[in-house]
């Protein structure tokens, strides 16, 4: 208000004076200015921006990168090849494939990586429309990383005498490639007694699963062994 006071104040000293065209322009010319500068002032950038829609954060990870699930209701002599079967299409192989096993080694659950999220919603509809008795839910990378993927190359071996040594079981193993330093022999709570155990790695699933076919049920000692390869 009192920059317009002092402009009428101008403009009557200007008329005054004589000089009447040039008091009405600077009087215009200062209060559009002053207007001008209050608008700008005022003006809230925000208005011109526009708002990006907002994006789901847990979608917005899932579109890309890996998704992780877990498979229940295998039987017990799945291998890494029936889940490749059973979920095709998916883009799915044997390395994003990990069995999870008990301390009997025996095996509860498969954990699958997919390659994205539209890879897993993929698999649910798939083990929907072959009826099966799976039941695929979501998993955490953290559990995929906890396990240990033996990837066809270890065979298990049950029932092993308390009294055998590491050579009774390379002499129960005679006639295939495996390593001999690679044996570990344990034992694992069962009832009614204990139970030993060991593994033993091959060169490749093959061998592995040769020695499985041609060593199950034969005798170290005086027990007979169960032979089974882990995935």
């Amino acid at each position: 208000m009192n920059l317009v006071c002092r402009n009428v104040m101008r403009l009557s000293a200007s008329l005054r004076n004589g000089k009447p065209n040039q008091g009405p322009q600077v009087f215009l010319r200062d209060t559009a200015r002053h207007f001008s500068s209050e608008t700008e002032e005022q003006k809230d950038p925000s208005i011109d921006q526009k708002k990006e829609p907002s994006i789901d954060p847990f979608l917005q990870r899932s579109s890309s990168g890996f998704t992780y699930g877990r498979l229940v209701g295998s039987p017990r002599n799945t291998i890494k090849t029936d889940i490749i079967n059973l979920l095709e299409g998916c883009n799915v192989t044997l390395q994003d494939i990990k069995f999870e096993y008990n301390r009997e080694y025996a095996p509860t659950s498969v954990m699958v990586k997919f390659p994205s999220r539209a890879g897993f919603d993929a698999a649910i509809r798939l083990i929907g429309r072959k009826g099966r008795l799976y039941r695929l839910d979501k998993a955490d990378r953290s559990q995929w990383d906890f396990l240990t993927s033996y990837d066809g190359k270890v065979a298990l071996l049950q029932g092993i005498p308390r009294n055998a040594l590491p050579d009774d079981v390379e002499r129960f193993l005679s006639g295939c490639d495996f390593d001999a330093s690679s044996i570990q022999m344990f034992v694992r709570q069962a009832f009614p007694d204990p139970i030993r155990l060991a593994l033993v790695n091959f060169p490749s699933p093959t061998q592995a699963m040769h020695a499985a076919l041609v060593k199950n049920r034969s005798f170290c000692l005086n027990n007979q062994i169960s032979v089974r390869v882990l995935q």
